[in-house]
């Protein structure tokens, strides 16, 4: 990106239609088809640009959220998700179908308000992000619900994550202060450190008997996962035998894993439709939309704010 002034926002989109879905009732179109998803996240967006006054936004898309060559690294990589579609076992993470249905229209609306969506093909909308956000040269706020994010914190470049686990209404404003106090380590060794402790919804195994505590102690001694493997494998090391043993153990792991967690920075993503719109890009299909869908109101509330913006 070139020198630009104003703020950037970052939505986390499936995050963000996800907590839509699950925290919006059912609401149906005229045709029957749910649309609760679509109706909260338009309102979320709408609230989100109101508060923080974005000059550019982009609704950050996975074109693949379980890329093949993190799997080629670390087969547990998501793949309890897989599993549970093909068994038809429930999953937090699974996208069900009154859910599914609703994700196209959920982009086709977005585009139709001339709101950038942008996605990478083999690679998660978090790559989108990373990438946008290193790249960006205008301070950036990061929505979503997803901790793994935290790891793009840099108060030095002015980006923050904007974390909606609680609900976009509490949601809260994360800084490297944030994660220090809440994870004892600074958002830079984030990645490591939820390589160490592991995250099941991802299928992290992390290193056995390494939990929160323990990273947290490893990454403040010896830096990050390079520091700590090599402070293992030193005879001279004052590492204690717990943790070495640990650490040696989970060494193959260890090997692979930080490339899995790690989010892309370094994408070439086309930037020229990142900057908000001031009204509907395209207006009569916004609201034929908006008729069709029974979306009339969310609609309005967002036109009003980029108009009134």
């Amino acid at each position: 990106m070139t020198d630009r002034p104003g703020r950037l926002m970052l939505l986390d989109s499936a995050s963000m239609y996800f907590r839509a879905f699950y925290g919006v009732p059912e609401i149906k179109a005229p045709d029957g088809t749910p649309v609760n998803a679509v109706r909260g996240l338009l309102d979320f967006i709408a609230r989100l640009v109101g508060d923080y006054r974005p000059t550019h936004l982009v609704a950050c898309w996975d074109n693949d959220w379980r890329p093949q060559w993190r799997v080629d690294l670390l087969p547990s990589y998501k793949a309890h998700r897989v599993e549970a579609e093909r068994t038809g076992e429930p999953d937090v993470e699974e996208v069900p179908h009154p859910l599914e249905v609703q994700v196209p229209i959920i982009r086709e609306v977005l585009e139709a308000f001339g709101i950038c969506v942008l996605g990478a093909d083999g690679y998660e909308a978090d790559d989108v992000i990373g990438s946008l956000a290193a790249q960006a040269r205008q301070p950036v706020d990061v929505v979503t619900g997803d901790r793994d994010l935290f790891q793009l914190v840099d108060d030095d470049a002015d980006v923050r994550v904007l974390y909606i686990a609680r609900g976009v209404g509490n949601h809260e404003r994360v800084t490297n202060d944030w994660v220090r106090a809440k994870y004892g380590v600074d958002a830079r060794q984030y990645a490591d450190f939820a390589t160490l402790r592991g995250d099941a919804s991802d299928g992290l195994p992390g290193v056995a008997g390494v939990g929160e505590k323990t990273a947290a102690t490893l990454l403040g001694r010896f830096g990050d996962i390079d520091g700590i493997v090599a402070a293992a494998l030193d005879p001279g090391s004052d590492l204690a035998p717990g943790p070495r043993g640990k650490i040696k153990g989970a060494a193959d792991y260890l090997a692979v894993a930080p490339e899995v967690v790690a989010v892309a920075r370094d994408l070439e993503l086309d930037t020229s439709g990142t900057l908000l719109p001031a009204e509907p890009r395209d207006l009569p299909r916004v609201a034929e939309l908006a008729h069709r869908w029974g979306l009339e109101s969310p609609v309005q509330r967002l036109t009003s704010v980029l108009v009134g913006g």
